[in-house]
């Protein structure tokens, strides 16, 4: 283990942060691919088109979720662990493994079963009632997708903890050998099989079935710890820390998808009101489009998250063993990557939004498609920069052990500002407010991540006291 373990102390923190966040940066973007792949392909296929993209907006914040259980007990564990392991304590260390695992199956499980059990009201709940052809696709799809949750969540829970066991690489190669499934059964499935929104939701399940099957294997060969059959007994005082340690991932993913069932909302309804959109025909336009847009941005948070999530590990040693001259420049080169990272994907987003809507099969849609997201584009993204930088300042509360306050600050962003606005401000401006409310919720907590990130440099970062897990 302390082999293993101790280059976390010393090793220059350029190449510490390049062995984690880059690995763990391109296993989230593969895991955000899964759903974009899919609509790419939807897109692209005549007899699905926007009709089939919108039913993949609708369908998408239910995978959200999913994705929000896996992540508050796979990051609360990889937190727990470096910690523990910074500070010598082996034993929890592994009872936070055991005990993640066991909760991750379970929860995958009862989830699948509320999925089944509940699929219409929660389509119509995100909007997939907007005409009677997006929510057949939405309904078809979400099936299929019900059933492979449970791999889905075990192998995105997994994930972080084979990063924090010091196998960043083989966490990585997991999730991109399930895209890799993916990329190739989906035009198989849907250009050779016809088999529509079911052979795109199969090709996805497939591909999240390998994912979790290799990850399952991983855990006969960890390095850093031993698991007994002792490990997997309920232990209720490390779980419900694993678990607060992994809440702000939880939340910073399930307030995500209260903003997104307040934009379909809204969107449905104000999408109405447009003299253009009122007509069943044209309906499912500004869903389909601000779904993409959405998939786009997911792309660009997928790094900044990963390149953040990355540095938990090393955030947590070092925090565990006292060394805050480390973690605080750490810090501040994560910031100025995330800044650079949202200034590349503004560029983009501003400069391109033709060609990245053309990629969605605007050329199998009408003018008013390619339009309307050519706006889209540039009003919702126009805050890109900042929306990493806060984004990073979360997860790197978590890291910290700062679990409450990065909780909270990730409500106030996704719930307060992301819900508020998208409610509030289509009552001045329209449709239209719903693109604005965005980036004037991206600005306003910028705002209060600088104040936190103060409170941090002044507190925690300068009193010299080791973090214990």
């Amino acid at each position: 283990m302390e082999q293993n373990q101790r280059f976390m102390e010393s090793e220059h923190i350029g190449r510490l942060m390049a062995r984690y966040a880059v690995p763990c940066t391109i296993s989230l973007l593969v895991a955000a691919l899964y759903n974009i792949v899919d609509q790419l392909f939807i897109a692209n296929t005549p007899e699905l088109g926007s009709f089939g993209n919108a039913a993949n907006t609708v369908v998408f914040p239910l995978t959200v979720v999913a994705l929000a259980i896996a992540v508050m007990i796979g990051d609360g564990c990889c937190s727990f662990v470096s910690m523990a392991i910074g500070g010598g304590n082996t034993d929890d260390a592994a009872k936070s493994v055991g005990n993640a695992i066991g909760a991750s199956a379970a929860s995958g499980v009862a989830l699948m079963l509320v999925y089944l059990l509940c699929s219409d009201a929660l389509l119509s709940m995100f909007g997939g009632r907007v005409n009677a052809e997006t929510f057949a696709y939405a309904k078809e799809y979400f099936f299929w997708i019900a059933l492979g949750i449970p791999f889905y969540v075990f192998g995105q829970a997994l994930n972080p903890i084979v990063r924090a066991d010091g196998s960043p690489r083989f966490a990585m190669v997991a999730t991109v050998s399930g895209a890799v499934v993916n990329l190739i059964l989906d035009p198989l499935f849907l250009y050779a099989f016809h088999w529509g929104m079911t052979g795109a939701a199969v090709a996805t399940v497939l591909g999240q079935i390998l994912t979790a099957a290799l990850e399952f294997g991983y855990l006969f060969r960890l390095k850093s710890i031993r698991l007994h059959r002792v490990s997997f007994r309920p232990a209720w005082r490390v779980l419900r820390r694993v678990l607060a340690l992994g809440l702000t991932s939880f939340l910073a993913q399930i307030s995500l998808v209260a903003a997104m069932a307040a934009i379909n909302n809204m969107l449905r309804v104000y999408g109405a009101k447009d003299p253009l959109f009122e007509q069943e025909a044209y309906a499912q336009i500004p869903m389909a489009v601000v779904g993409i847009v959405m998939k786009v941005f997911q792309i660009v948070i997928s790094i900044s998250i990963g390149m953040a999530a990355g540095c938990i590990p090393i955030a947590g040693y070092n925090a565990g063993a006292g060394r805050f001259d480390r973690v605080k420049a750490l810090l501040r080169m994560l910031l100025a990557s995330e800044a650079v990272l949202g200034a590349i994907a503004l560029l983009v987003v501003e400069l391109f939004p033709r060609a990245l809507i053309g990629m969605f099969g605007a050329a199998n849609e009408s003018a008013a498609y390619t339009d309307f997201a050519v706006k889209a584009f540039r009003i919702y993204l126009c805050m890109t920069v900042l929306a990493c930088v806060n984004k990073a300042t979360f997860i790197f509360l978590q890291s910290m052990g700062k679990a409450f306050l990065s909780a909270m600050l990730s409500v106030v962003r996704e719930v307060v500002f992301g819900v508020g606005f998208a409610l509030l401000l289509p009552l001045f401006f329209g449709l239209n407010g719903v693109l604005y409310s965005m980036p004037v919720s991206d600005v306003l907590t910028f705002v209060l991540s600088c104040a936190v990130l103060l409170y941090l440099d002044r507190t925690v970062l300068n009193s010299g006291k080791a973090i214990q897990a």
